[in-house]
């Protein structure tokens, strides 16, 4: 379970030939785990993996995974890997294994927003085995859905659709919540191959399947509004509409909770980038300016990068006065490094 090793640290990057564990075959995989030790873990001990789990997440969201992530991993390595390998009743220990499932799912997550993409890889699979020995259908669906979107945002469009596409078949056993978190993903994969029919069959199905999901939420596996926006977004964009893109976006950025800063920085770039693309330089200026504002609050890899493409993006545009004025103002707060 220490997944805090240098030799984890410098693994391979995203490999898209990476087997898929299917559910059948990760049930079970932990009963070697455990041993004997001095105590017996109770419900108490789950409640705090779980509760912990939740401020760890708060924190990601709103600081970004390169702030979130050292926390975070000490967690798992000194107190969570100890707990799953003490003596507790059949119900406890199945509990403990879902919440330490979560938090590995929640850590690869933070490793993605890092730009670490091999150690991501290791702790989904690390999720993914404790999810299937706590028979746990909703985050091992989650995980895997997590996985195609690192898998798309790379460039593996195959593999994202072969992801998604193993989350959705695991799938009804993991409730009605479930399906509109991963039609909107299996929407932005088939988008990403060029499947236009398959993308907007995907989107209509996470249209209707929102409309009959829960109303409670899950701190790792929540589906709102604002996500459905951003893959309306990101289909029509792949689809080769950048206006039906920037509609979509401006509507996923007005509906999202403040409390999701990292996801508001990093889509009011995107969002710029496409306002760029048809032509609305000043708009998109205005877009940027707000990611910004909160940009010195989020210490994330991935919004590095959109940075640094803003900076590209908008070098032929310094004679007008609006795209200067940005730049000269994003210098002087974003990393030296992000302008090479």
């Amino acid at each position: 379970m220490d997944l805090s090793r240098r030799s984890v640290v410098n693994a391979a990057l995203f490999s898209a030939a990476l087997t898929i564990p299917e559910w059948p075959d990760v049930v079970g995989r932990m009963e070697g785990a455990r041993s004997r030790t001095l105590r017996r873990i109770g419900e108490p001990d789950v409640a705090t993996v779980v509760a912990m789990t939740e401020r760890l997440s708060e924190m990601d969201d709103q600081f970004g995974g390169r702030t979130a992530r050292p926390p975070t991993a000490s967690f798992i390595v000194n107190t969570v890997a100890p707990l799953l390998r003490t003596e507790a009743t059949e119900d406890v220990r199945k509990a403990m294994l879902s919440a330490a499932s979560d938090l590995c799912y929640l850590t690869g997550y933070m490793a993605v927003d890092e730009g670490l993409h091999g150690l991501a890889q290791r702790y989904y699979q690390k999720a993914l085995e404790l999810a299937g020995a706590s028979e746990d259908h909703l985050t091992y669906c989650t995980t895997l859905r997590g996985m195609s979107v690192q898998a798309v945002d790379l460039g593996h469009g195959a593999t994202a659709v072969r992801l998604a596409d193993a989350a959705a078949a695991a799938s009804p056993q993991a409730g009605p919540r479930m399906r509109p978190f991963l039609a909107g993903r299996q929407a932005h994969a088939a988008a990403r191959t060029g499947n236009r029919v398959e993308a907007l069959r995907y989107l209509r199905e996470a249209e209707r399947a929102m409309e009959k999901a829960e109303s409670r939420e899950k701190a790792l596996g929540s589906y709102s509004p604002a996500s459905l926006n951003y893959h309306v977004s990101q289909v029509r964009f792949e689809l080769g509409d950048p206006r039906g893109a920037v509609e979509a976006m401006r509507e996923s950025d007005r509906l999202r909770p403040g409390v999701y800063r990292r996801s508001r920085v990093k889509e009011r770039a995107i969002l710029a980038e496409r306002q760029l693309s048809i032509g609305h330089l000043e708009a998109a200026c205005v877009t940027w300016g707000n990611a910004l504002d909160d940009y010195p609050l989020v210490d994330s890899g991935r919004i590095d990068q959109r940075f640094r493409d803003m900076f590209k993006l908008l070098r032929p545009h310094l004679k007008n006065q609006e795209a200067k004025s940005l730049y000269e103002r994003a210098r002087a707060v974003v990393p030296p490094a992000l302008l090479a």
